[in-house]
Protein backbone atom coordinates (compact mmCIF):
# COMPACT_ATOMS: atom_id res chain seq x y z
CA UNK A 1 0.00 0.00 0.00
CA UNK A 2 1.68 3.20 -1.10
CA UNK A 3 1.49 5.49 1.74
CA UNK A 4 0.12 9.84 0.96
CA UNK A 5 2.71 12.61 0.95
CA UNK A 6 2.84 14.52 3.41
CA UNK A 7 4.01 18.61 3.15
CA UNK A 8 8.41 18.72 3.35
CA UNK A 9 9.17 14.93 2.70
CA UNK A 10 10.11 13.06 -0.56
CA UNK A 11 7.64 12.49 -2.88
CA UNK A 12 9.12 9.40 -3.83
CA UNK A 13 12.19 7.38 -2.09
CA UNK A 14 13.15 4.71 -4.79
CA UNK A 15 14.86 6.93 -7.19
CA UNK A 16 16.43 10.51 -6.82
CA UNK A 17 14.57 13.18 -8.39
CA UNK A 18 14.92 16.97 -8.43
CA UNK A 19 14.60 20.57 -9.93
CA UNK A 20 9.86 19.75 -10.12
CA UNK A 21 8.10 21.34 -12.52
CA UNK A 22 4.27 20.93 -10.94
CA UNK A 23 0.84 21.37 -13.17
CA UNK A 24 -2.04 20.94 -13.04
CA UNK A 25 -3.34 18.37 -16.00
CA UNK A 26 -6.52 16.84 -16.62
CA UNK A 27 -7.73 17.11 -12.94
CA UNK A 28 -4.33 16.40 -11.52
CA UNK A 29 -1.38 16.85 -10.32
CA UNK A 30 1.90 16.12 -12.80
CA UNK A 31 5.26 16.44 -11.33
CA UNK A 32 7.94 16.81 -14.34
CA UNK A 33 11.61 16.49 -12.69
CA UNK A 34 15.10 15.50 -13.30
CA UNK A 35 16.20 12.40 -12.40
CA UNK A 36 19.36 12.11 -10.18
CA UNK A 37 22.21 9.01 -11.06
CA UNK A 38 23.22 7.58 -7.76
CA UNK A 39 27.12 7.51 -8.13
CA UNK A 40 29.90 8.78 -6.29
CA UNK A 41 31.86 10.91 -8.36
CA UNK A 42 33.04 14.29 -7.03
CA UNK A 43 31.32 17.72 -7.31
CA UNK A 44 32.20 21.10 -9.32
CA UNK A 45 30.97 24.33 -10.02
CA UNK A 46 30.82 22.97 -13.65
CA UNK A 47 28.09 20.84 -12.38
CA UNK A 48 29.56 17.55 -14.18
CA UNK A 49 28.34 15.83 -10.75
CA UNK A 50 24.79 15.41 -12.05
CA UNK A 51 24.90 13.77 -14.69
CA UNK A 52 21.01 12.69 -15.38
CA UNK A 53 20.40 10.58 -18.37
CA UNK A 54 16.67 10.32 -18.83
CA UNK A 55 13.12 11.97 -17.05
CA UNK A 56 10.33 10.14 -15.21
CA UNK A 57 6.61 11.72 -14.86
CA UNK A 58 5.04 12.05 -11.11
CA UNK A 59 1.60 12.58 -10.39
CA UNK A 60 -1.05 12.16 -7.71
CA UNK A 61 -4.37 12.91 -7.68
CA UNK A 62 -4.43 15.38 -5.31
CA UNK A 63 -2.67 15.81 -1.60
CA UNK A 64 -3.95 13.29 -0.16
CA UNK A 65 -3.16 10.69 -2.40
CA UNK A 66 0.10 8.69 -3.18
CA UNK A 67 2.56 9.59 -5.77
CA UNK A 68 2.49 7.07 -8.63
CA UNK A 69 5.98 6.91 -10.46
CA UNK A 70 5.23 6.57 -14.37
CA UNK A 71 8.19 5.88 -15.19
CA UNK A 72 10.85 6.50 -17.79
CA UNK A 73 9.44 9.33 -20.58
CA UNK A 74 12.12 9.99 -22.22
CA UNK A 75 16.00 8.88 -22.48
CA UNK A 76 19.44 10.58 -23.72
CA UNK A 77 19.76 8.21 -26.09
CA UNK A 78 16.63 8.68 -27.83
CA UNK A 79 17.35 12.40 -28.77
CA UNK A 80 19.45 13.17 -31.78
CA UNK A 81 20.99 15.99 -30.90
CA UNK A 82 22.10 15.62 -27.32
CA UNK A 83 25.21 14.12 -25.79
CA UNK A 84 24.68 14.42 -22.23
CA UNK A 85 22.69 15.81 -18.75
CA UNK A 86 19.63 15.93 -19.39
CA UNK A 87 19.17 18.52 -16.82
CA UNK A 88 15.89 20.44 -15.21
CA UNK A 89 12.78 20.73 -17.50
CA UNK A 90 9.20 21.47 -17.86
CA UNK A 91 5.58 21.16 -19.08
CA UNK A 92 3.32 22.72 -21.06
CA UNK A 93 -0.26 21.72 -22.57
CA UNK A 94 -1.59 23.68 -25.83
CA UNK A 95 -2.62 22.34 -29.09
CA UNK A 96 -4.56 19.25 -27.67
CA UNK A 97 -0.68 17.94 -27.17
CA UNK A 98 1.53 18.22 -24.15
CA UNK A 99 5.20 19.19 -24.68
CA UNK A 100 8.39 18.42 -22.35
CA UNK A 101 10.88 20.98 -22.65
CA UNK A 102 14.56 20.14 -21.52
CA UNK A 103 18.01 21.18 -21.80
CA UNK A 104 21.14 19.01 -22.93
CA UNK A 105 24.59 19.32 -23.77
CA UNK A 106 24.36 19.17 -27.80
CA UNK A 107 27.76 17.01 -29.39
CA UNK A 108 29.61 19.94 -28.90
CA UNK A 109 29.07 20.07 -25.01
CA UNK A 110 27.05 23.45 -25.73
CA UNK A 111 23.27 23.56 -23.52
CA UNK A 112 20.45 24.07 -25.88
CA UNK A 113 17.07 23.49 -25.42
CA UNK A 114 14.94 20.42 -26.77
CA UNK A 115 11.12 19.82 -26.61
CA UNK A 116 9.68 16.59 -26.87
CA UNK A 117 5.94 15.34 -27.32
CA UNK A 118 3.19 13.21 -26.22
CA UNK A 119 -0.95 13.18 -26.00
CA UNK A 120 -0.45 11.88 -22.52
CA UNK A 121 0.96 14.36 -19.53
CA UNK A 122 2.48 10.97 -18.46
CA UNK A 123 4.23 10.51 -21.60
CA UNK A 124 5.92 8.96 -23.09
CA UNK A 125 7.36 11.93 -25.14
CA UNK A 126 9.13 11.94 -28.66
CA UNK A 127 11.48 14.59 -29.23
CA UNK A 128 12.10 16.69 -32.09
CA UNK A 129 15.32 15.96 -34.11
CA UNK A 130 17.20 19.14 -33.53
CA UNK A 131 17.04 21.55 -30.31
CA UNK A 132 15.30 25.08 -30.61
CA UNK A 133 16.78 27.18 -33.60
CA UNK A 134 18.52 29.90 -31.11
CA UNK A 135 18.13 28.36 -27.95
CA UNK A 136 20.99 27.83 -25.58
CA UNK A 137 21.82 27.42 -21.88
CA UNK A 138 19.32 25.72 -18.90
CA UNK A 139 16.36 25.56 -16.73
CA UNK A 140 13.37 25.86 -19.39
CA UNK A 141 10.13 26.93 -17.85
CA UNK A 142 6.97 27.49 -19.76
CA UNK A 143 4.08 29.39 -19.78
CA UNK A 144 1.12 29.49 -21.56
CA UNK A 145 -0.33 33.40 -20.83
CA UNK A 146 -4.27 33.89 -20.78
CA UNK A 147 -4.40 34.71 -24.02
CA UNK A 148 -2.63 31.28 -25.29
CA UNK A 149 0.47 33.01 -25.95
CA UNK A 150 3.35 30.75 -24.69
CA UNK A 151 6.47 32.19 -23.08
CA UNK A 152 9.64 30.70 -22.72
CA UNK A 153 12.13 31.22 -19.46
CA UNK A 154 15.47 29.98 -19.33
CA UNK A 155 19.27 30.45 -18.50
CA UNK A 156 21.72 29.24 -15.32
CA UNK A 157 25.50 30.48 -14.75
CA UNK A 158 28.54 28.50 -14.42
CA UNK A 159 27.88 24.86 -15.58
CA UNK A 160 24.57 26.64 -17.12
CA UNK A 161 27.07 28.78 -19.19
CA UNK A 162 24.63 31.86 -19.41
CA UNK A 163 27.32 34.21 -18.89
CA UNK A 164 29.06 32.34 -22.13
CA UNK A 165 26.63 33.71 -24.41
CA UNK A 166 26.14 38.05 -23.31
CA UNK A 167 27.66 38.76 -27.02
CA UNK A 168 24.83 36.63 -28.51
CA UNK A 169 27.01 33.81 -29.59
CA UNK A 170 28.89 31.48 -27.50
CA UNK A 171 32.16 32.31 -25.77
CA UNK A 172 33.86 29.80 -23.93
CA UNK A 173 36.00 32.03 -21.92
CA UNK A 174 33.05 34.22 -20.97
CA UNK A 175 32.78 35.60 -17.79
CA UNK A 176 30.61 36.93 -15.16
CA UNK A 177 29.69 40.62 -15.03
CA UNK A 178 31.78 42.35 -12.42
CA UNK A 179 30.77 42.13 -8.86
CA UNK A 180 28.89 46.53 -9.39
CA UNK A 181 27.60 45.58 -12.98
CA UNK A 182 23.88 44.20 -13.29
CA UNK A 183 23.46 41.13 -13.21
CA UNK A 184 22.83 39.07 -15.82
CA UNK A 185 19.10 38.14 -16.01
CA UNK A 186 17.20 34.98 -16.96
CA UNK A 187 15.92 35.01 -20.92
CA UNK A 188 12.67 34.71 -22.35
CA UNK A 189 11.29 34.51 -26.03
CA UNK A 190 7.79 33.76 -27.17
CA UNK A 191 6.98 30.70 -28.97
CA UNK A 192 5.58 30.15 -32.06
CA UNK A 193 1.90 28.44 -32.05
CA UNK A 194 3.05 24.91 -32.81
CA UNK A 195 5.38 25.38 -29.29
CA UNK A 196 8.37 23.76 -31.38
CA UNK A 197 10.37 27.15 -32.05
CA UNK A 198 11.13 31.23 -30.85
CA UNK A 199 9.09 33.72 -32.43
CA UNK A 200 11.67 35.99 -32.01
CA UNK A 201 15.60 36.93 -30.56
CA UNK A 202 15.62 35.76 -27.08
CA UNK A 203 15.85 38.51 -24.79
CA UNK A 204 17.25 39.08 -21.26
CA UNK A 205 14.92 40.07 -18.62
CA UNK A 206 15.84 43.13 -15.83
CA UNK A 207 15.22 42.45 -12.72
CA UNK A 208 15.40 45.92 -10.49
CA UNK A 209 14.74 47.18 -7.27
CA UNK A 210 12.34 49.13 -5.85
CA UNK A 211 13.20 52.54 -7.48
CA UNK A 212 14.43 50.76 -10.60
CA UNK A 213 18.25 50.33 -10.42
CA UNK A 214 18.98 47.09 -11.63
CA UNK A 215 20.14 44.32 -9.27
CA UNK A 216 23.83 44.06 -9.09
CA UNK A 217 25.79 40.98 -9.63
CA UNK A 218 27.76 40.86 -6.55
CA UNK A 219 24.38 41.24 -4.51
CA UNK A 220 24.31 37.34 -4.55
CA UNK A 221 21.30 37.42 -2.27
CA UNK A 222 18.72 39.23 -4.88
CA UNK A 223 20.68 38.63 -8.17
CA UNK A 224 19.47 36.16 -10.73
CA UNK A 225 21.45 32.36 -10.55
CA UNK A 226 19.03 29.62 -12.54
CA UNK A 227 15.59 28.07 -12.57
CA UNK A 228 13.25 30.60 -13.25
CA UNK A 229 9.55 29.86 -12.94
CA UNK A 230 6.87 32.65 -14.13
CA UNK A 231 3.11 32.54 -12.74
CA UNK A 232 0.32 34.72 -12.61
CA UNK A 233 -1.74 35.71 -9.54
CA UNK A 234 -3.91 38.53 -8.96
CA UNK A 235 -2.98 39.87 -12.73
CA UNK A 236 0.74 40.02 -11.71
CA UNK A 237 3.71 37.73 -13.39
CA UNK A 238 5.76 36.39 -10.32
CA UNK A 239 9.42 35.69 -11.81
CA UNK A 240 10.84 33.11 -8.91
CA UNK A 241 14.40 32.23 -9.58
CA UNK A 242 17.25 30.53 -7.49
CA UNK A 243 20.17 32.74 -6.15
CA UNK A 244 22.84 30.14 -5.96
CA UNK A 245 25.52 30.78 -4.17
CA UNK A 246 22.96 32.17 -1.44
CA UNK A 247 20.51 29.17 -1.73
CA UNK A 248 17.56 31.59 -1.63
CA UNK A 249 14.62 30.97 -3.72
CA UNK A 250 13.40 34.48 -4.56
CA UNK A 251 10.66 36.83 -6.54
CA UNK A 252 9.74 39.57 -8.37
CA UNK A 253 7.05 40.67 -10.03
CA UNK A 254 5.54 42.55 -12.89
CA UNK A 255 2.10 43.61 -15.00
CA UNK A 256 4.62 42.22 -18.20
CA UNK A 257 5.55 39.03 -18.89
CA UNK A 258 8.98 40.16 -20.12
CA UNK A 259 9.82 42.77 -17.15
CA UNK A 260 10.70 44.32 -15.72
CA UNK A 261 10.69 42.85 -12.74
CA UNK A 262 10.38 44.59 -9.27
CA UNK A 263 12.41 42.49 -7.33
CA UNK A 264 10.43 41.57 -4.10
CA UNK A 265 11.76 39.18 -1.32
CA UNK A 266 12.42 35.40 -0.68
CA UNK A 267 10.38 32.70 -0.92
CA UNK A 268 12.33 29.55 0.65
CA UNK A 269 15.22 29.41 3.02
CA UNK A 270 18.56 27.45 1.72
CA UNK A 271 17.68 23.66 1.99
CA UNK A 272 20.62 20.95 2.79
CA UNK A 273 22.62 21.11 -0.18
CA UNK A 274 23.77 23.56 -3.08
CA UNK A 275 21.05 23.58 -5.65
CA UNK A 276 17.59 24.69 -4.85
CA UNK A 277 15.15 24.56 -7.81
CA UNK A 278 11.41 24.81 -7.69
CA UNK A 279 7.87 25.40 -8.79
CA UNK A 280 4.61 26.58 -7.68
CA UNK A 281 1.19 25.60 -9.04
CA UNK A 282 -2.27 26.23 -7.98
CA UNK A 283 -4.42 23.09 -7.28
CA UNK A 284 -8.00 24.16 -6.40
CA UNK A 285 -7.86 26.66 -4.28
CA UNK A 286 -4.73 26.72 -2.76
CA UNK A 287 -1.06 27.28 -4.11
CA UNK A 288 1.89 24.92 -3.71
CA UNK A 289 5.99 25.36 -3.79
CA UNK A 290 7.22 22.48 -5.02
CA UNK A 291 11.26 21.94 -4.35
CA UNK A 292 13.89 19.85 -3.92
CA UNK A 293 16.80 18.84 -1.28
CA UNK A 294 19.53 16.56 -0.20
CA UNK A 295 18.03 15.40 2.65
CA UNK A 296 17.45 11.84 2.02
CA UNK A 297 21.20 11.77 0.58
CA UNK A 298 22.70 13.14 4.08
CA UNK A 299 23.10 16.65 1.92
CA UNK A 300 25.00 14.50 -1.58
CA UNK A 301 24.45 17.17 -3.68
CA UNK A 302 23.67 15.45 -6.91
CA UNK A 303 21.16 12.99 -5.23
CA UNK A 304 18.10 15.29 -4.43
CA UNK A 305 14.54 14.60 -3.67
CA UNK A 306 11.25 16.69 -4.51
CA UNK A 307 9.30 17.28 -1.74
CA UNK A 308 6.11 20.23 -1.59
CA UNK A 309 4.84 22.51 0.72
CA UNK A 310 1.77 25.19 1.03
CA UNK A 311 2.63 28.87 -0.19
CA UNK A 312 0.60 31.55 1.17
CA UNK A 313 0.36 35.20 -0.02
CA UNK A 314 -0.15 38.70 1.76
CA UNK A 315 -3.09 41.00 1.14
CA UNK A 316 -0.64 43.37 -1.15
CA UNK A 317 0.30 39.74 -2.86
CA UNK A 318 3.53 39.62 -1.70
CA UNK A 319 4.57 35.93 -0.91
CA UNK A 320 5.20 34.22 2.55
CA UNK A 321 8.80 33.77 3.60
CA UNK A 322 9.16 29.61 3.99
CA UNK A 323 11.19 28.07 6.09
CA UNK A 324 11.68 24.15 5.00
CA UNK A 325 12.08 22.44 8.48
CA UNK A 326 9.68 24.35 10.24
Amino acid sequence: MKKNVKPNEPLVNHIYTADPSAHVFEGKIYIYPSHDLDHDEPSNDNGDQYKMEDYHVLSMDDFNSPCVDHGEVLHVRDIPWAKKQLWAPDAAYKNNTYYLFFPARDHDYIFRLGVATSSNPAGPFTPQEDYIPGSFSIDPAVLVDDDQKAYVYFGGLWGGQLEKWQTGTFNPDGKEPAASEPALGPIVAELSEDMLTFTETPQEISIVDEDGNPILAGDEERRYFEGPWVHKYNDYYYLSYSTGTTHLIAYAMSKNPKGPFVYKGTILKPVIGWTTHHSIVQFEDKWYLFYHDCSMSDGVNHKRSVKYTELKYNEDGTIQTIDPYK
